[in-house]
């Protein structure tokens, strides 16, 4: 017998995580070539072929196929992102790219987001390959570039340049779903069957250049502040989607308290930290995120622009772009910077039953509820192949671990318990697959 998952995933995931991967969005950072070299040097030590892909100079993902026993199943895609979202070290208590491991946690940028995951399906995938076990259907592990900013150098690539990698695929397993959260005294896994759409828009206000000094009635900036506040400001109502409701009439169940619409707060903070990620999904939102316009004092531009990051509940997308220009007004022009799909799936099926089975042979007694994710993840490109996507980075966490709130914050940290237990989850549902 080889090594088992749990006894390298801390090291792998930490070792992800002094690699520097930080994304801003414009291929400025370091890119992921170095961690993709790492990554693919993992699975090549254990016999199995790694495919490198560079999209452009330094952004570049790995995908090796492990063969199961019967070609006439489907295959499962199992997918991580090597990019993480820039850290400002001066905001930490730890350098954010140490991995320093303190009071049983691991410490940096990608700790949650994603390198965890990144460090148990290797682990797995390592595990088994050195065990000779093979899946039942074909698994396809993919360590995409790029996640953090839309894809276009990562699955988005992929899938356009690449779908045969693909081939025979029909679902995947990756992040945000399948943590634990307290819910009524219960301990309850939350696993990802929907996500919002991505809208983010760029909006334009037109008028008349001048002096600064002088009375101008075609303001720029005048129109476009307007428009941003109305959009900023609006009260999106309260829309329930399938697996939202499922998810509420779930959290009912197991705290006696009732969703009531007209005032969501009673119900949310039965959740705890877990709240501010369900509570974005009860509804459509829009929120401002950079304005521009000008470039000294006392001149008047003819022209000031803003960014507006949208995120849409399954099927609302093109109803929430009309309402968005008519929110910005005729003066101001709206078009899409980034778009990509809203996705929700039953919870049912033969895989959400294995991933089910698979947490609660870990944690007997244990509850599993489906959630939507106000988020996007790489799932969005692979739906254009069909191919569809589930949250199941499973992690048992203490009660006290705000973890929700690291996803892109500071501090961001993961107990090494929680990453053992995730391995031991996900070669369960590997290996049985």
């Amino acid at each position: 017998m080889g090594v088992a998952p749990e006894e390298e995933v801390v090291r792998i995931c930490r070792e992800l995580i002094q690699i520097d991967t930080s994304n801003f969005g414009d291929s400025q950072g370091p890119g992921e070539r170095k961690a993709a070299e790492y990554t693919a040097g993992l699975i090549e030590e254990v016999g199995l072929e790694a495919q490198l892909f560079e999209s452009a100079p330094g952004r570049a993902s790995v995908l090796t196929r492990m063969s199961g026993t019967d070609s006439s199943l489907p295959a499962l895609v199992v997918h991580g992102h090597l990019d993480v979202v820039p850290a400002q070290k001066e905001d930490w208590s730890v350098d954010p790219f140490s991995a320093e491991e303190r009071d049983g946690l691991i410490w940096g940028r990608g700790a949650v987001d994603m390198k965890d995951m990144d460090a148990m399906i290797l682990s797995v995938l390592r595990s088994m390959q050195r065990d000779g076990t093979r899946p039942k259907r074909d698994l396809i592990f993919a360590f995409f570039a790029d996640e953090e900013a839309g894809g276009n150098y990562g699955a988005s690539w992929l899938v356009d340049n690449k779908p045969e990698l693909f081939d025979g695929a029909t679902e995947a397993i990756s992040e945000v779903g399948g943590f634990s959260a307290t819910i009524g005294g219960q301990r309850t896994y939350l696993l990802q069957t929907a996500e919002k759409g991505i809208s983010w828009l760029r909006l334009v206000a037109h008028g008349r250049a001048g002096h600064g000094s002088q009375i101008n009635t075609d303001n720029a900036v005048t129109q476009l502040a307007r428009a941003v506040a109305r959009i900023g400001e609006h009260q999106w109502p309260i829309e329930l989607t399938p697996t939202t409701r499922q998810f509420l009439d779930g959290v009912t169940e197991l705290t006696g308290v009732e969703f009531d619409a007209d005032n969501p707060e009673i119900l949310l903070k039965e959740l705890g930290t877990v709240a501010r990620f369900v509570g974005a999904t009860l509804q459509n939102t829009s929120n401002p995120t950079v304005l521009k316009g000008g470039y000294k004092h006392n001149v008047i531009p003819g022209s000031a622009e803003a960014l507006v990051d949208v995120r849409t509940l399954p099927g609302q997308e093109e109803e929430v772009f009309e309402t968005i220009k008519s929110l910005a007004g005729d003066s101001v022009d709206v078009s899409y910077e980034h778009k990509d799909v809203s996705l929700e799936v039953p919870f049912a099926g033969n895989l959400v039953d294995r991933m089910v089975d698979s947490l609660l042979a870990e944690d007997p007694g244990a509850k599993v509820l489906p959630y939507t994710l106000s988020g996007g993840t790489d799932n969005k490109s692979l739906s254009r192949l069909g191919i569809t996507g589930y949250g199941f980075a499973p992690l048992r966490l203490p009660d006290d671990l705000d973890f929700t709130g690291m996803f892109h914050g500071v501090d961001e940290r993961v107990p090494t318990d929680s990453l053992r237990f995730g391995a031991r989850v996900l070669n369960r549902l590997l290996t049985g697959s």
